[in-house]
């Protein structure tokens, strides 16, 4: 495999890959976009830009490559010199050179180095399958009804009854007995409402009865501890972050459990943070939610402690 290749698998899943002696590339998160002229739709991406100043090795690069290709870490290193010096000696000979599914390097008249990336690889995973497309232009037309009241005019009539006279009866009883089938059923009707009210009033009470006397039990039951115990709170510092500086993987359980209490000796904040996919215990010496924090931080141990150390960056939950 190539060194772009192997750069371009790293933009998947890390912000920063650092090519020692060249520069870093570094990618950021682009929301998805609408063209308003061609009406292109834009999935989310990672836009992959490049800093000449972040030259210093953090060993992602050197160790990626000796895992893959089954190599030592000084050859990896030798490849990576040949490669940067080649990249180089490209740049000042023809102004410019390119990295496949990357992007391509050019340098000014003034000799400033110039960056362009690649726009044909989306290196964020959670939009992987997602392909940018033109979609017409929607034209909303507003229909407008005139309608005018004197074209339709609706009326409505209530219905004519007519009543015919009817002769007066000749049984007079018949007034009587309706007249007191309605008192009778009105009499029924309050005589009902009545006893609802009467009901809702005796069911209120019994229910404030019933409250009070429930009150009453849980005042007997309550009672008093006259020594209760202290509250002890305990302060535990969880380590997290998703930078984490390695100190070695171990293929023996007990050994990397040896070594952080190696480290934990010296003052790191050691720990295990699981197995790699080669089935290996990692041991790190401390772990941050910061990169450039982590970066720093890879620097002193690479200075003080140990040159082999190196930077994983774990993808957020």
């Amino acid at each position: 495999m190539t060194i772009s290749q192997h750069i371009s698998d790293l933009l998947y899943r890390y912000e920063c890959v650092i090519v020692p002696n060249f520069g870093a590339f570094i990618t950021q998160t682009e929301s998805a976009r609408v063209h308003e002229t061609t009406n292109a739709f834009y999935p989310p991406r990672k836009v992959v830009s490049f800093n000449e100043q972040l030259r210093k090795s953090d060993g992602l690069l050197v160790n990626h490559i000796a895992t893959t290709e089954h190599s030592n870490y000084y050859a990896a290193s030798s490849k990576v010199e040949t490669f940067v010096r080649e990249s180089k000696l490209a740049l000042d000979t023809e102004n410019t050179f390119s990295l496949e599914n990357i992007g391509t390097f050019s340098r000014t008249e003034e000799g400033k180095l110039l960056f362009d990336p690649s726009y044909h690889i989306n290196y964020l995973a959670s939009s992987f399958g997602l392909s940018s497309f033109t979609s017409s232009s929607v034209v909303r037309e507003t229909v407008q009804e005139h309608l005018e009241q004197d074209e339709i005019e609706v009326e409505e009539q209530a219905p004519v009854v007519v009543l015919e006279k009817t002769r007066e009866t000749k049984r007079p009883y018949l007034k009587y007995a309706a007249v007191g089938l309605l008192a009778l059923g009105l009499s029924g009707f309050l005589g009902l409402n009545y006893y609802s009210s009467q009901v809702k009033a005796h069911n209120i009470a019994e229910q404030q009865k019933a409250d009070a006397q429930l009150e009453q039990h849980i005042q007997q039951a309550t009672f008093v501890i006259d020594n209760p115990l202290q509250p002890v709170t305990f302060k535990v510092e969880k380590p997290k972050g998703n930078y984490h500086i390695i100190a070695g993987a171990f293929r023996v359980e007990e050994n990397a459990d040896k070594k952080v209490s190696q480290l934990e000796a010296k003052g790191f904040k050691a720990r295990r943070i699981g197995k790699n996919k080669y089935g290996l215990h990692q041991v790190v010496y401390s772990s941050h939610s910061d990169r450039l924090e982590a970066l720093q931080a890879l620097r002193n141990v690479k200075r003080d402690e140990n040159a082999s150390a190196w930077l994983l960056v774990q993808d957020k939950d």
